[in-house]
């Protein structure tokens, strides 16, 4: 079974496939002057932009973990994250404070889904 490669880099693929499987790298916004939700809905359209390129979408995701710098942000980003996921079809999750690559980044999370 072959592994596919999807927007392979230099460093990291931003996912990659094996079998029924894709597992995404750790997904961050874009734009890091928005507050927690602007950077959570980001994230999340990145990840949903990504899961379409593999075959896959967020009712198929079995796994994420979401890394916050600041875990005060938990309540705001978990309105973003109910209002995204699909009712009943939620992933299994962890939530952890953690320092980010970028002091001005608030959120990155990375999944695993089912195609």
């Amino acid at each position: 079974m072959s592994v596919r490669h999807i927007d392979p880099g230099l460093r990291l693929s931003e996912a990659t496939v094996l079998g029924d499987r894709m597992y995404l790298s750790g997904m961050i916004p874009e734009d890091t002057s928005a507050d927690i939700a602007g950077q959570a809905k980001q994230t999340l359209a990145e990840i949903d932009s990504l899961l379409a390129k593999g075959g896959s979408d967020k009712s198929r995701i079995l796994s994420a973990v979401i890394w916050l710098s600041d875990i005060s942000d938990y309540a705001a980003m978990n309105a973003v994250w109910d209002a995204w996921v699909v009712p009943g079809q939620t992933p299994a999750r962890a939530t952890v404070e953690a320092k980010l690559t970028d002091p001005k980044m608030k959120i990155e999370i990375m999944v695993v889904a089912a195609i």
